[in-house]
């Protein structure tokens, strides 16, 4: 369990002390667990490789962790999210979840749980649409735009061709979208 002094201290100041302060990194990892195995279970609908592929995220962040540098007030879900996006499309690229990630941070073996920690790990994720919801209240030029860039991976200019207008507009629609969500985040953290 998280030491309690880190319940209330932000992602900048949790991922600077994880090098030092396990407890840190348990906190932060504690605040994205659910979030990170729902967007992996979505996209894979395997639990076990969802939960693989989010402690191969961890890891990668838990290293890099150091480099963060957010935006003023900002939390890093985007950060780890991105993160997760890259892990994923790696994976699927190379047909395979990746051990190396683990290994560079001195963990030896994907994080075991056993049958009922994911099968609730698999109904919390099932709970957690609020990424979904989120997307869906956006009005639907931005929410398609954000859609098919950021979950899609399309380029602005197949999106454009799509959406027959310019590359322009659906750059402007994906910011908007953007900084909506993250507006929004920002205020139910």
């Amino acid at each position: 369990m998280p030491d309690m002094r880190w319940s209330d201290t932000g992602d900048e100041a949790l991922l600077g002390a994880a090098r030092s302060h396990p407890d840190a990194f348990a906190e932060f990892y504690d605040r994205y667990e659910t979030p990170l195995v729902g967007y992996f279970l979505r996209r894979t609908g395997n639990v076990e490789v969802a939960v693989d592929l989010a402690s191969e995220v961890f890891a990668a962040a838990l290293a890099a962790a150091h480099r963060y540098r957010p935006a003023p007030g900002r939390t890093a879900a985007a950060w780890l999210f991105t993160i997760a996006q890259n892990t994923l499309r790696d994976s699927l690229r190379r047909g395979r979840v990746e051990a190396r990630g683990r290994r560079r941070i001195g963990i030896r073996d994907a994080i075991a749980y056993t049958e009922d920690e994911l099968e609730r790990i698999e109904a919390l994720a099932g709970q957690t649409d609020w990424a979904t919801r989120l997307l869906e209240s956006l009005p639907e030029d931005q929410r398609e735009a954000v859609r098919e860039r950021v979950l899609g991976e399309r380029s602005y200019r197949e999106i454009a061709a799509d959406l027959e207008t310019s590359e322009l507009v659906v750059r402007k629609r994906v910011s908007r979208g953007l900084a909506t969500l993250r507006k929004r985040l920002e205020e139910t953290a």
